[in-house]
């Protein structure tokens, strides 16, 4: 096992830039007494040897408070305005921010690559006190990246895909499961699944368990399909599993809008849902609730857990060290789109 890093401190950023202690901390501070050359050689050298000022002590040495947390989300402007649980998610962070007169810094990259630049970015450039990290994958570069940066921040996801990162996150094993075991209790024996980005920790978790449970139920555990997030594919995906010639009579989707597009693809192939075919939606936002007939959706409290993720951030911020811990696991709410198969 190799040694570990010396951590680098304002002594050494002094060094690399040829300048006292003092000049570097006024720069960092945006105080007048370094010219504008020498600030910005600071602040190459402090990126060169990945280095920032820490928070908690800035605000007490200054006076200062956090006024801005960051979120970055890899999505087309066009679905993340379209999309429930991003619109959710959002209102209970800012539900926090507002009680702290604090701001959101959104913005929406095309990679990650593209995010770890805009973090460090942000974080260097001491335009955000801390950030929300979203999405994570298996082997995320932005865990190593923005921790050699020292970038306080909360990643939403489970704790093997955050590396060390403080983390909140549901149980999408759990939850899957159930929704398996339910449609097989109403009698179905081919369940599908229309899943987001294979890349994703979280999907890769839900097929892990969508396999495992319908294996253990002896049903037929190879129907599953991962897609975009976006109406058009989730519609496409489940056009190409009920076209199949021994198609499925259910299908559980990851979030809502593939599921109301599904419902659709169901009215062109002239099915009937739930006569000829269930649909069980993920999310539960007011989409559900406005499709004929009503989806059955996997529930849970999307605006309470952007709001318990921002009170984290705030506390990781604060140095109290919180804990990463699990919010409530989504929950099972029947409602029209469900129902025993035909014989």
């Amino acid at each position: 096992m190799s040694a570990p890093t010396q951590r680098v401190t304002i002594k050494d950023v002094a060094a690399r830039a040829g300048v006292s202690k003092g000049a570097v901390s006024l720069a960092f501070n945006g105080r007048p007494g370094v010219s504008d050359t020498t600030r910005d050689r600071i602040f190459q050298a402090a990126r060169e040897l990945g280095w920032s000022p820490n928070v908690r002590a800035r605000s007490l040495s200054s006076g200062a408070k956090v006024d801005t947390i960051g979120l970055a989300i890899c999505r087309p402007a066009r679905l993340l305005g379209l999309e429930p649980f991003y619109m959710e998610f959002i209102s209970g962070v800012e539900s926090v921010l507002a009680e702290r007169s604090c701001s959101l810094l959104l913005h929406l990259v095309r990679d990650v690559d593209e995010e770890i630049a805009l973090q460090q970015r942000w974080w260097q450039g001491q335009q955000i006190g801390g950030s929300i990290l979203v999405d994570l994958r298996e082997n995320d570069p932005r865990v190593p990246a923005l921790r050699a940066v020292g970038l306080p921040a909360v990643a939403v996801g489970h704790p093997s895909l955050t590396g060390g990162f403080t983390s909140v996150w549901t149980d999408d094993a759990t939850a899957a499961t159930e929704a398996v075991r339910y449609l097989a209790a109403l009698g179905h024996r081919r369940i599908a699944r229309v899943g987001g980005p294979a890349g994703l920790g979280h999907s890769a978790i839900r097929a892990k368990a969508f396999v495992e449970a319908t294996r253990a139920l002896g049903i037929a555990d190879d129907l599953q399909v991962t897609t975009g997030y976006e109406g058009e594919e989730g519609a496409r995906a489940t056009r190409s599993l009920l076209l199949m010639a021994d198609r499925p009579t259910a299908i559980l989707y990851d979030n809502d809008i593939m599921a109301v597009a599904g419902n659709a693809v169901a009215a062109e192939l002239g099915l009937s849902v739930p006569r000829d075919l269930s649909l069980l939606a993920w999310d539960d936002s007011q989409l559900c609730r406005l499709t004929h007939p009503p989806l059955s959706a996997m529930s849970h409290d999307v605006h309470g857990f952007g709001a318990d993720v921002a009170r984290t951030l705030f506390a990781v911020i604060d140095d109290e060290n919180p804990a990463s811990h699990q919010v409530a696991t989504p929950s099972l709410t029947p409602r029209g789109s469900t129902a025993p198969p035909l014989a």
